[in-house]
């Protein structure tokens, strides 16, 4: 694959002019639903946010010299706790004129995760955050079926100097054996359930509002319904 010519490799996404700078983020989002009851998951990293499970998928050690010649440089979280996990993924930032050969890239799947790769380890780790690990022996029975692509951007972020382009792939979870259906039917029961705090089950019309009760519903998990976002981004923890 030819690669484009970054002006010079930075040892921060500040050693370039941030103007020059596009900030990418790769996601998958896993949608799990009993007729139209969708389950969300408590978001740590943004207090009181619930979304989809799912999260950015990461690169394995091969693709980094591929990375490193497209001038990527990895978001580091600034939480010491959150350094491990989020460690190998494909979210940060790269000059603007390697965006064409990056996803040129991304989409040969060489050197990274599968959706399905993806969605597995963040639903055994999400299920682990919620307080329900019980149900991590279950998620390998689970099967994937796509459902949709949403890219956005590259466009300009309000009060950042950076452009961004994201791109979220929205799989289906389909219970396919009885292990599967256990599992999706204790994740709903687990959100309906007023004593569980960390997940909750709500509608299409809640996901469209942005509002469940009191939960603040996160704008990605629109994509569960409809192919595009409605609602701004719920900033992180700092």
């Amino acid at each position: 694959m030819g690669l484009c010519q970054a002006d010079r490799v930075p040892d921060s996404p500040h050693a370039l002019d941030p103007r020059r700078l596009v900030r990418v983020s790769m996601s998958v989002l896993l949608r799990i639903r009993e007729d139209e009851r969708f389950v969300l998951f408590h978001a740590a990293s943004r207090p009181g946010s619930f979304g989809p499970p799912g999260g950015v998928v990461k690169y394995f050690p091969p693709a980094a010299a591929v990375l490193d010649a497209l001038g990527f440089q990895e978001e580091r979280p600034r939480h010491d706790g959150d350094r491990d996990t989020k460690r190998a993924d494909l979210r940060g930032f790269l000059p603007t004129t390697c965006l064409r050969d990056f996803l040129h890239w991304f989409d040969s799947g060489a050197y990274r995760e599968t959706a399905e790769e993806c969605l597995e380890r963040e639903l055994v780790e999400e299920l682990t955050e919620v307080d329900l690990r019980r149900l991590v022996p279950g998620v390998t029975s689970l099967d994937h079926r796509y459902v949709r692509t949403v890219s956005e951007g590259p466009h300009e972020v309000p009060g950042k100097p950076y452009r961004q382009y994201r791109r979220f792939v929205v799989h289906d979870a389909v219970a396919a054996n009885a292990t599967a259906l256990r599992l999706v039917r204790e994740l709903v029961a687990a959100g309906d359930d007023p004593g569980q705090s960390l997940v909750v089950t709500t509608g299409r019309d809640s996901i469209v509002h942005g509002r469940h009760g009191p939960v603040l519903v996160a704008p990605q998990s629109a994509l569960l319904v409809g192919a595009r976002r409605i609602l701004p981004d719920v900033p992180p923890m700092r």
